[in-house]
């Protein structure tokens, strides 16, 4: 199966269609798909829902979809530093089904495993469990949340092998791995593609089984806040 592809929208080509659920890794602007980002805004698909930690910053990662209105629906933890994003949903332009962080990352690593719902303590007794079952084990109250089953799974790791078998680096690993994990169809960018076989592996956070087309570009990994020590 061909897996590398030359470009962000060669490899997303026929994947892309309106009203789609997709994935997106990333936390804040580290490890963004900011490849894959472009090209979704490019070929102009609308009424997306994101399931992703936040939606970048203004004007740029996933803040680029904000700006073009391709988005209806977010999936989230985090308003964040964008001000599009809170502009829209305080507007009600935008939907946001929020979640807390360590739900969000269950829920799509549950539909990667093809668990359809499991329980959780977080949220009890808040806005969160409004609608949802509520079920008890041993005297204590847990709610119910569904897997993420997305349509596309788009997501960033810094290597990978000409199988797809991903290495994350640092703290760019974050949603990345549940996010492609949940995907229907999972595209993956990465700085370098190794042979296969030159990956330890032991060091192989994600096995390519989960990627089905990967690119390889240079990416301009902006920082959001930049701050240094007081000498």
């Amino acid at each position: 199966m061909k897996k590398i592809y030359s470009d962000a929208t060669a490899a997303l080509d026929g994947l892309l269609h309106d009203n789609m659920l997709i994935a997106a890794g990333g936390f804040g602007l580290c490890g963004i798909p900011e490849l894959l980002i472009d090209a979704v805004v490019e070929s102009g698909v609308r009424d997306l829902t994101i399931a992703s930690n936040n939606c970048g910053v203004d004007g740029f990662g996933l803040g680029k979809l904000l700006d073009t209105h391709q988005i209806k629906k977010m999936m989230s933890s985090y308003v964040g530093e964008n001000d599009e994003f809170m502009r829209q949903y305080l507007s009600g332009e935008l939907e946001i089904e929020f979640n807390p962080q360590g739900t969000l990352a269950e829920r799509m690593r549950a539909g990667g495993c093809g668990i359809p719902g499991f329980y959780t303590k977080t949220g009890v007794g808040t806005v969160i469990a409004d609608g949802k079952e509520h079920k008890d084990f041993n005297g204590e109250t847990y709610i119910m949340e569904e897997g993420i089953f997305a349509d596309l799974a788009i997501v960033k790791a810094w290597k990978a092998d000409e199988t797809g078998n991903l290495v994350f680096r640092k703290t760019a690993r974050n949603f990345n791995p549940p996010a492609a994990m949940c995907g229907k169809v999972c595209v993956v960018e990465v700085e370098e593609i190794v042979p296969t076989g030159s990956l330890d592996p032991d060091s192989i956070h994600l096995p390519g089984i989960y990627v089905h087309r990967l690119i390889q570009g240079a990416h301009e990994k902006r920082i959001e806040q930049r701050t240094v020590r007081s000498a």
